[in-house]
């Protein structure tokens, strides 16, 4: 969910620095913001219709590119519940960063930012500036019952978005139900049996023994030594799609910013498990058992390896997807190792809030039906239609009562999933809605749940937790952080490359690490600290 030019993405970072540290607007957005729209009296706080009079607003939002958001089944569904009829502004979602940056300067704004994946930064600027209208009056205000209910019940996630002026200038896509961090490790099941491993491996030594084999034992059986033991595919981020669970068996959450047991916050690129993290990759690579295309390969050209049954261990959201096979339970979901270096791996989990999701602007005329109609979507009810589509053409109740149902045949015979995304726009965007398990009551089938075992018994079950919650940063650390990040990137990602490979020695981490602090990984962390702390104590 992007690449970007560097030098356009400088100058929109410098451009929203500047407009933070000035923290104009803010006499209007109080004005605008926290008084009733001249249609609320058109507006009904239960029950649907939401408008006593039709209404037309305008919705900004990414398309991946194989929707038509005007013909869509789900907002067509919308507009007879509601009484609202949404008209479109669409980008497609490979450039709709820089379409929303120029609406955002052009000063005409559409009524609604839907999936804009608005950062706390961008949150916080617009917000003063008046152009995004603070939410926590409409939730506490009557017109978002379920977003109220949620925010009550879980205050940790209405702190994660409400700014440090106190408003809330964004909703958040929720998922109570989804706990992966990022797309898991999977084994090659096969591979397994040929080489008669029973037991996965538990450590990193037992680790580097699966792949040695994979190596050198001809497991695909076909006479060739074309095995991949460990393969990874993400250009412009290294390793990043295996990185979070191998710097795990080195006691690290994450690859930036965590917190540990002791709420103590790291930057992980100056951590000695991180240094043995980057000893552990170079030792793979020497060894030809890490894919030495791992840091060129696009996703596409990894996949076409997995597909030819060379990969002995890779990254993806299930494997047999990658492989290219029917849905099986063939293909074991990596068991997170430990090293000597700690006593136990750190698992990551997902945060389960991803911030800015659904914005209303200042030029909107009915704030108040904005926040009815995005509400429904955080219902069970409503983010069923949103999931899945209108009950009867993909899926229907077998038992209304308790949410269970069954789905129907796809209408023209094609794929389910290409079909659903054609009728619902919670298709790859950050669609503001909840993950509830009562959504897929009913719909998941065996393979599903030998699934969500292996997440149980392998990530939860053994203490999986957050790296760091969603904050906000104060505009005077946002901007700190801002001007540092760029160039420590950078930085970051050409060393780990050159560390994994040999063009640059370990003997050189202390002159590294010196670098580092130098462009402001210490200050990294102690701005995290004091956002983490004011966080907890909020």
């Amino acid at each position: 969910m992007k690449t970007r030019k560097r030098g356009l993405n400088l100058l929109l970072a410098v451009a929203l620095v500047a407009s933070v540290l000035s923290g104009c607007g803010s006499t209007e957005k109080e004005t605008e913001g926290n008084k009733p729209s001249a249609a609320a009296d058109n507006v009904s706080k239960e029950g649907f219709p939401v408008v006593k009079e039709p209404l037309s607003l305008m919705m900004m939002g990414p398309d991946v590119g194989i929707q038509q958001w005007d013909k869509m089944l789900v907002f067509q569904e919308m507009e007879k519940l509601t009484g609202i009829h949404m008209e479109f502004q669409n980008a497609p979602k490979n450039s709709f960063e820089t379409k929303k940056n120029l609406v955002f300067a052009s000063g005409t704004f559409p009524d609604i930012f839907y999936a804009a994946n608005l950062t706390p930064a961008e949150q916080m600027n617009y917000g003063e500036q008046g152009i995004l209208l603070p939410l926590e009056n409409l939730i506490d205000g009557g017109y978002a019952p379920n977003v109220k209910k949620i925010l009550n019940q879980n205050p940790d996630i209405r702190k994660s978005i409400t700014a440090p002026d106190g408003h809330i200038y964004a909703l958040p896509v929720i998922e109570f139900n989804q706990p992966w961090y990022r797309n898991p490790l999977w084994y090659n099941g096969d591979y397994l049996k040929a080489l008669g491993i029973t037991k996965l491996p538990e450590t990193t030594e037992e680790l580097y023994t699966y792949l040695k084999r994979v190596k050198n034992e001809d497991p695909n059986k076909n006479g060739k030594p074309d095995e991949i033991p460990l393969s990874s595919a993400s250009p412009g981020n290294s390793l990043r799609d295996i990185r979070t669970w191998l710097l795990g068996a080195f006691g690290i959450y994450d690859e930036e910013i965590y917190v540990d047991d002791k709420d103590k916050v790291h930057y992980t690129p100056i951590e000695a498990g991180y240094k043995e993290y980057l000893t552990y990759l170079n030792r793979l690579w020497n060894e030809n058992l890490l894919d030495h295309e791992s840091f060129s390969q696009t996703a596409e050209q990894r996949e076409a390896k997995a597909r030819n049954n060379q990969l002995g261990l890779f990254s993806a959201w299930t494997a047999f997807q990658m492989m290219g096979e029917e849905p099986n339970t063939n293909d074991p979901m990596f068991n997170p190792v430990k090293s000597d270096f700690v006593d136990k791996p750190a698992i990551s989990k997902n945060k389960g809030v991803n911030p800015g999701a659904f914005a209303i602007s200042k030029t909107n005329p009915s704030p108040e039906a904005s926040m009815r109609w995005v509400d429904y979507a955080y219902s069970i009810d409503g983010a069923t239609l949103f999931n899945k589509g209108p009950e009867g053409v993909l899926w229907k109740y077998t038992d209304k009562t308790n949410y269970v149902k069954e789905y129907l045949p796809v209408p023209d015979g094609g794929d389910r999933e290409e079909y659903r995304s054609k009728i619902t726009p919670n298709y790859g965007i950050p669609a503001p809605t909840i993950n509830l398990p009562e959504i897929d009551k009913g719909l998941l089938g065996s393979v599903d749940a030998w699934v969500a075992n292996e997440t149980k018994t392998k990530l939860l079950d053994r203490g999986a937790r957050i790296p760091y919650p969603v904050l906000f940063l104060t505009p005077e650390e946002q901007a700190e952080v801002t001007t540092m990040t760029s160039d420590l990137n950078t930085y970051l990602s050409q060393m780990e490359a050159k560390f994994v490979t040999g063009a640059e020695p370990l003997s050189g981490w202390d002159k590294y690490v010196d670098t580092i602090k130098k462009m402001g990984g210490e200050r990294m962390a102690e701005i995290y600290q004091a956002a983490y702390d004011r966080w907890k104590a909020s």
